[in-house]
């Protein structure tokens, strides 16, 4: 038994990693068929590494992990040409055991919460990092000096999600500058920042806290301390870590595949690997959250429609002018406005294209020779 699947066999049941009443209501027109409620804990190569309740053992018994295939799902997801249909980490999902040659998933019950990027390069699709949490903490090393731009981004990735941010600042006993934590601080409006050290200690109790019962998400760049943080927090070295170079004290890459840990005192951690970059993926209710200080002040510009640049009685360019609104946040939101109306353009276009494509392969069907 490795020391994921001790780490697993601790969980009393499904319960224990995040299964609630609403999901089994859900779930309910599955079980006439015989299928079974599990959470994916990780996807690699059309395989799921599925959490279930062990159907060999008592009620209430610990889970089991059941590897499953997901090509049926993968397959309806190309065919709608929406790769966010494809499961991921966190997923709920609905598993046929009597499957053969091996158990299969069928179906995934509703997100609650998705945390979405943006594809790659010019790709308008997205990517689901994680799924059904609660928390997602942003990982930022204190060891280097705090881009905090990034942090903004971030920000508005996890807002839009429908997750609660938790900004963590690691590697408190190598660095601990006050200013800093004020300035990733007043970046963050409504989330909650905590400074923390996963050798002393330091902030973990409060973090554990947070955390105890739910389900949460670690995102950052490689070398901030995600594994190191992920093995204090349950308690066993369920990641590999790497060693810090003295330079900058930042670790190397380790993390290769977003996989689901069980916390000690109930709940899941969803560890990912490093993001070199993060794009927006649409939606307006994010970026509003994460500048929320903005948009507050924006509601008292004399114009509705005003672009904060030069019209009279505008708000925002008089906390500008008085120094209560740094012009470098104002400079990151106009930013990322202009960013996510790209991606709304582009996938737009893409839709489009898409729906022309069903049109086109409708007509060539209806007047194709019937036999």
């Amino acid at each position: 038994m490795n020391s994921l699947d001790r780490l697993f066999a601790r969980q009393p049941s499904l319960s224990g990693l995040g299964w609630t009443p609403e999901l089994e209501a859900e779930f309910a027109r599955y079980t006439a068929a015989g299928y079974v409620p599990g959470r994916i804990a990780r996807v690699d190569r059309g395989l799921c590494d599925v959490l279930i309740t062990d159907p060999d053992s008592a009620a209430g018994s610990p889970s089991c992990t059941i590897r499953a295939d997901w090509n049926a799902i993968k397959s309806n997801a190309v065919k709608v040409g929406d790769p966010l249909l494809n499961p991921c980490t966190g997923d709920w999902a609905v598993i046929d055991l009597a499957a053969e040659p091996a158990p299969v998933v069928k179906a995934l019950l509703p997100r609650r919460t998705a945390l979405v990027r943006s594809g790659v390069g010019e790709r308008s699709d997205g990517q689901v990092l994680a799924a059904n949490v609660d928390h997602v903490l942003i990982t930022v090393s204190l060891a280097a000096k705090s881009d905090v731009g990034r942090i903004e981004r971030l920000l508005a990735l996890v807002w839009e999600s429908g997750a609660q941010p938790v900004v963590v600042l690691t590697k408190a006993d190598v660095a601990y500058d006050p200013q800093s934590i004020v300035d990733v601080e007043l970046a963050a409006p409504g989330a909650t920042v905590l400074a923390v050290s996963a050798l002393t200690g330091e902030g973990m109790d409060v973090l554990a806290a947070v955390l105890v019962g739910g389900s949460a998400a670690l995102i950052g760049q490689s070398g901030v301390g995600k594994s190191t943080l992920t093995n204090a927090l349950v308690g066993a070295e369920a990641m590999a870590t790497g060693t810090a170079r003295e330079v900058d004290e930042k670790g190397r890459h380790t993390t290769t595949t977003r996989e689901l840990i069980p916390l000690p005192g109930g709940g899941v951690l969803i560890d990912t690997p490093g993001l070199r970059s993060v794009g927006l993926f649409g939606g307006e209710s994010g970026l509003a959250q994460a500048f929320s200080d903005i948009e507050e002040l924006a509601a008292d510009c004399r114009f509705g429609d005003c672009e904060h640049r030069t019209e009279p009685g505008c708000a925002v360019l008089a906390a500008l002018a008085d120094g209560s609104l740094p012009e470098r946040r104002l400079e990151s939101y106009r930013k990322l406005l202009r960013e996510n109306e790209r991606i709304a353009a582009r996938t737009d276009a893409r839709l489009a294209a898409e729906r022309l494509k069903v049109w086109k392969q409708r007509t060539r069907d209806s007047r194709a020779p019937r036999p």
